[in-house]
């Protein structure tokens, strides 16, 4: 590594990416947290189609740090990504507090259940979506890649590990703020000055990652690495009828010393692909380089495509772990809608903020985890719990939550059934706030289990050029989530009755019930994919002052 770049990075650089992060989330959740409230009240959009819209976004927000990522990793890298993303995220930040402050940008108030609500225009919902397309991909662009840039600071496995661990809660304790005040001054004092508030985090966020800049260590972009990915695989299949040889010398190194620690027979698992670095005549130029690229590639390259291929399965169960949560995360805000939210007789809980008792959750765990629970773990068993140990017991949790929330629902359809609201939409149901924390503290210690674990193995296990991915993948599997939910929820509307536009005459709880089902098969294959996932003898990273195993 070059000089410069080993006197830059460190710890000093993190106070920087944290305060970055903290502005980022402040603004991001501080109008998403909202969205549905503001869809409902402000917009005259139904509940359910509220929750949908929102799963919709939220599935765009995680789905563009992949591309974010790429853009990083290939031409642009981390810094510059960041920088930019935090801009357009500004901009969105304009549009939507042109929207809450304008009367023309917005159909006429009414009451929440009303038959006479008057839908917004075509001009009114272009504004609406281009403010929250623009605001989304700011937050989508800037908050992986800063988990990207953060983990590139530091040198130890153990460090990044820790790191991951509080970047999670950093993202959690700026939510939880962003939940309850800013979502406070949106509902009680005027939505146009709560974007106000998120656009000064989002403009100081900025300002504080730009005042860092001489104390990163930024990796130079290595061009597209999907490409080279892709080489592999046209360069396998045009070899296809090439006789594999076992030795090394027959097959292309980009560095000379890499037959010393990269045997061509360390990994049978999709070993047809060996077949792209095998040297044929006319494959090589005289100075030793690569003269057909589209023909022949680096045991190295080959080595990459492998290792994304063998993280597939297990990337893909997450789907599934997060679909749950995603329909969770948005159901519930309309269920507290219809619950009685008063704190005193003078004080009414924001129907967004009972999401913050998922980040309270997650947050406080991930602290707990991290400090207390692990070490100890380690001291007493002679092991650490390793990423897939994590992952695993996150899915477990995840499932029991889904049961909680199938009960607490059977609760409070029975309570509107003794008080005959059925058939009253927007009618408050006579039933605490408190009885839906149960389920969402339990999904905040799965998540606390879960994605620092994801987020660590993903960046542990992919190659080093294609890092910034690494971290974005959990991100991909949350936007994929999230799509899945919507569309599993419209699916259930058209088959079933159990969702109608008011949920107090509907079945949310056989939603839940099949949740469960779905999670506990999906625990199942991921145990299959762990499992063959360790067979497989990938090559794990320890750190040597601790004994950190991943």
């Amino acid at each position: 590594m070059p000089d410069s770049m080993t006197k830059k990075g460190g710890f000093i650089t993190l106070f920087f990416i944290a305060g970055t992060l903290s502005g980022v989330m402040l603004s991001g959740f501080g109008w998403l947290a909202n969205l549905i409230v503001y869809l409902v009240q402000e917009f005259n959009v139904e509940s359910i189609n509220a929750s949908q819209i929102a799963n919709v976004v939220h599935g765009c927000i995680n789905l563009l740090p992949i591309l974010g990522a790429i853009i990083a990793d290939s031409f642009l890298g981390s810094f510059q990504v960041t920088a930019i993303s935090s801009f357009i995220s500004l901009l969105g930040m304009i549009l939507l507090i042109l929207t809450a402050k304008l009367s023309s940008l917005k159909p006429p108030p009414c009451e929440i259940g009303s038959s006479f609500c008057r839908a917004p225009s075509k001009l009114q919902y272009v504004i609406l979506y281009l403010s929250i397309t623009t605001a989304s991909a700011g937050l989508g662009g800037s908050r992986y890649t800063l988990a990207t840039l953060g983990a590139n600071q530091l040198d130890k496995p153990k460090d990044k590990e820790t790191f991951f661990n509080w970047f999670f809660f950093t993202v959690n304790v700026s939510s939880i703020i962003s939940s309850t005040a800013i979502v406070y001054v949106e509902d009680i004092i005027s939505w146009a000055l709560g974007y106000t508030i998120c656009f000064a985090a989002n403009f100081i966020a900025l300002a504080v990652f730009l005042a860092g800049q001489r104390f990163y260590r930024c990796d130079k972009p290595q061009g597209s690495q999907f490409t080279g990915l892709l080489r592999v695989v046209v360069a396998a299949v045009r070899k296809r009828k090439v006789a594999l040889s076992s030795r090394s010398e027959d097959y292309y190194h980009e560095h000379c010393e890499t037959s010393k620690v990269m045997p061509v027979t360390a990994n049978r698992w999709f070993r047809f692909l060996n077949r792209a670095a095998m040297k044929t005549e006319g494959d090589i130029d005289s100075d030793g380089l690569i003269a057909r690229p589209w023909k022949l590639c680096s045991l190295e390259q080959v080595e990459n495509l492998r290792t994304v291929i063998r993280l597939v399965p297990i990337w893909s169960s997450g789907i599934f772990l997060i679909t749950p949560v995603a329909i969770q995360s948005s159901i519930a805000v309309t269920q507290a809608l219809s619950m009685d939210r008063h704190l005193g007789s003078n004080f009414k809980i924001p129907a967004a903020s009972i999401i913050v008792v998922i980040l309270v959750s997650s947050s406080f765990f991930v602290a707990l985890f991290d400090r207390f629970v692990f070490p100890t773990w380690q001291k007493l068993t002679g092991r650490p719990l390793t990423l897939l140990q994590r992952i695993g017991i996150g899915h477990v949790i995840i499932v029991i939550s889904m049961a909680i929330s199938a009960m607490v629902e059977s609760k409070r359809l029975k309570t509107i059934h003794d008080n005959k609201l059925e058939a009253l939409p927007g009618a408050i149901v006579p039933m605490p706030v408190w009885w839906l924390f149960p389920q969402l503290v339990v999904i905040g210690i799965g998540d606390a289990f879960h994605f620092p674990g994801q987020t660590a193995l993903y960046y542990h296990e992919f190659p080093a050029s294609l890092r910034s991915i690494a971290t974005a993948m959990v991100s991909l599997v949350v936007g994929i989530a999230f799509y899945v939910s919507t569309a599993l929820v419209e699916l259930i509307r058209k088959l079933t009755g159990w969702l109608p536009g008011n949920i107090n005459s509907g079945r949310l709880d056989n939603l839940y019930w099949i949740l469960v089902t779905a999670g506990a098969l999906n625990f199942m294959y991921f145990l299959v994919c762990a499992k063959l996932y360790k067979c497989r003898n990938i090559e794990k990273e320890v750190d040597a002052n601790s004994g950190f195993d991943i």
